[in-house]
C-alpha cells in the first residue's frame, strides 16, 4: 500500500498546523485531560494533539497507517505514547481500555467502506464509562464571509492532499459527515458544537445505558 504521506509529511505541520491550532486548543479544553487519563487518538498523523494530551498527565497511544506520520509522531514523542502503525478498523488494544477515544479530522479521509469498520473498532476500545471526541467536516449551512473562507481553505488542504483524499472528503460530506456514522451504535451525545463558520462538526459521546 503506498502511503499518500509520504510527500507531504514533513510539511505538515508547518502548512495545516496554522489552520488547526485554535482547534486543537478547543478540543483540550472539550476533553478535560486529567492525570493518568488513558487516550487514544484514532490517525494520530504528526502526533501534535497526543502530544498536547501527554503533557497535561494523560496515557497516550495513537494508530495510524501513514508510516510517514508515523515516523514525525514518534520523533516528536518518544517513550510517553504507544504508537502503532496500522489500520484502525483492527486496533491491537484490548476492548474498552481507553477512558477517552480521539478521532481528529479523520474519518472523512477514509474511503467509504472504510468508516464503518473504524467506527466499530473505536465503540470496542471505549471504555464503559469512556467518552468519544470526534472532530471533522461538517455539510451544513456556512455563515459569510467566515464561512465561506474557511471553506476555501479547506478546499485547497484537500485537493492538495491528492484526488483521492479529495473524493473520500467529498464522499463523507454528501453522507452528511458525523451523525450518519453514529446511528448504528448506542452513543449519547453530550456535548455538540459548530465551528469555523459552518465547516467544523466537534461531538462529544458517552455510550448510552
Amino acid at each position: 500500500m503506498t502511503d499518500p504521506y509520504r510527500r507531504i509529511a514533513r510539511f505538515y505541520d508547518a502548512v495545516v498546523e496554522p489552520f488547526n491550532a485554535s482547534l486543537r486548543r478547543y478540543v483540550a479544553k472539550v476533553a478535560r485531560p486529567e492525570e493518568g487519563m488513558r487516550v487514544l487518538e484514532v490517525g494520530c498523523g504528526t502526533g501534535t494533539n497526543l502530544e498536547l494530551l501527554a503533557e497535561a498527565g494523560c496515557e497516550v497511544s495513537g494508530v495510524d497507517l501513514s508510516p510517514s506520520m508515523m515516523d514525525l509522531a514518534r520523533q516528536k514523542l518518544g517513550d510517553r505514547a504507544d504508537l502503532r502503525l496500522g489500520d484502525a478498523a483492527d486496533m491491537p488494544f484490548p476492548d474498552k481500555s481507553f477512558d477517552l477515544v480521539l478521532s481528529f479530522l479523520t474519518l472523512h479521509e477514509m474511503p467509504t467502506a472504510a468508516r464503518v469498520p473504524v467506527m466499530n473498532d473505536i465503540v470496542r476500545v471505549m471504555g464503559t464509562d469512556g467518552r468519544g471526541l470526534f472532530i471533522d467536516y461538517f455539510p451544513g449551512k456556512f455563515s459569510f464571509p467566515k464561512g465561506w473562507i474557511y471553506r476555501a481553505v479547506i478546499l485547497a488542504i484537500e485537493f492538495g492532499a491528492g484526488w483521492e483524499h479529495f473524493q473520500n472528503h467529498r464522499d463523507f460530506l454528501a453522507r452528511k459527515g458525523l451523525p450518519t456514522l453514529f446511528e448504528p451504535h448506542e452513543l449519547k451525545v453530550t456535548k455538540e458544537r459548530i465551528l469555523a463558520g459552518g465547516n467544523i462538526h466537534v461531538v462529544l459521546t458517552e455510550p448510552n445505558s
